[in-house]
């Protein structure tokens, strides 16, 4: 029956480039014969993180659309045509028995000439809110996994399924590497542990509140772990002290979440699929500059479950210290936001997606 090959295109964040390698992943272990070929767009972090994971990636000339007039917009009709001309070359070149796109501008192009071409599609949709490139590709999609409910009034009922976000793997039996974890970050054994993360590029607002608050939380006996993202850390590298590590990027997540008591995270989908399986008590502080305020719909998503708790950026310097105080001193009300956001997650999501994927094989 011969081997199957497979293209994966998402990119622009980590984002949209974690879950289409956890994808690829999956379906390596099922056909380790298979032949895969990522798509990005030519100048995003995907060109970098894809060849990292092991798999081959070709650059699509594409961006998105700003929300103002700019040479950019003038440019997008041209990128766009020369986008789909590529994608249509890569596609008969490469002859894939399916497409799969997880977001991000390069999937748009892509997975529309896929469905000129006749190409079975699967889309991955991480947001509780789509973006707009999911959107205008599901009306052709043949199946679309999403990883929030009630997404009926952006898609069609009939082709979607629950699976949840793909995570890592290492994730998920954290519980049994907490010693582990407070050896390889030498923390202090009879202190809190507070994991600040600000997304994969970093977040200034939340490392100016961190750094503002800085004082009043080592002196609640906190000690803290602040992910600032590589475009800060030059900036605050200085504040590494024994009770404060400052850095860039996490390697071991696994062990960072084990670690951590408190944490206080973007709301980005990836990030909110992570901390439900960790299922530690959690803060969330949305990004209010990403399109269509998703993370926010992501956040709230979780807190109308009472599985965390929300604080928007104009909140953060009224509020933010007695809310983190309260939070600190009632085990129980960690407890309650513990077990109910682990309630939320859905563990299973690679192998379920790796399964529709089969299943359109099958089809065809």
């Amino acid at each position: 029956m011969g081997q199957y090959k497979f293209i994966l295109s998402g990119g622009g964040t980590g984002g949209h480039i974690y879950p289409a390698v956890a994808i690829a992943n999956e379906l390596k272990s099922r056909f380790p014969d298979a032949e895969f070929l990522f798509v990005g767009a030519q100048d995003k972090m995907e060109m970098q993180k894809v060849p990292q994971a092991g798999y081959a990636i070709e650059g699509l000339w594409i961006a998105g659309l700003q929300r103002k007039l700019t040479l950019q917009n003038a440019m997008f009709p041209l990128k766009l045509i020369s986008s789909l001309w590529k994608s249509q070359k890569i596609i008969k070149a490469f002859k894939p028995d399916v497409v799969i796109g997880t977001g991000g501008f390069a999937s748009g192009p892509l997975l529309q000439m896929a469905n000129m071409l006749g190409v079975p599609t699967l889309i991955q949709e991480q947001n509780s809110f789509p973006g707009i490139t999911n959107k205008l590709l599901s009306k052709k999609a043949n199946k679309i996994c999403v990883a929030y409910e009630n997404l009926e009034r952006f898609f069609p009922k009939e082709k979607m399924i629950l699976t949840g976000n793909p995570v890592r793997q290492d994730l998920i039996a954290i519980a049994d590497k907490r010693a582990e974890a407070i050896a390889h970050f030498k923390l202090g054994a009879n202190k809190k542990t507070l994991l600040v993360l600000g997304g994969s590029l970093g977040a200034r607002r939340m490392n100016q509140l961190i750094e503002k608050e800085l004082k009043n939380i080592l002196a609640q006996n906190v000690q803290i772990i602040w992910q600032c993202g590589k475009l800060y850390f030059e900036e605050y590298q200085k504040y590494n002290s024994e009770n404060v590590q400052v850095a860039a990027f996490i390697e071991r997540m696994d062990l960072v979440y084990a670690a951590a008591d408190i944490v206080i995270s973007r709301a980005g989908a990836s990030s909110v699929s992570e901390l439900c399986i960790v299922g530690k008590p959690v803060i969330f502080i949305p990004s209010p500059n990403v399109a269509e305020d998703h993370q926010t719909k992501n956040a709230k998503a979780i807190v109308d479950k009472k599985g965390a708790i929300l604080l928007k950026e104009s909140q953060l310097d009224a509020e933010f210290s007695l809310v983190f105080e309260a939070l600190l001193k009632d085990p129980e009300k960690q407890k309650q936001l513990s077990e109910n956001i682990k309630e939320l997650a859905l563990p299973e999501a690679t192998k379920q997606i790796a399964d529709e994927v089969v299943k359109l094989i099958r089809k065809k």
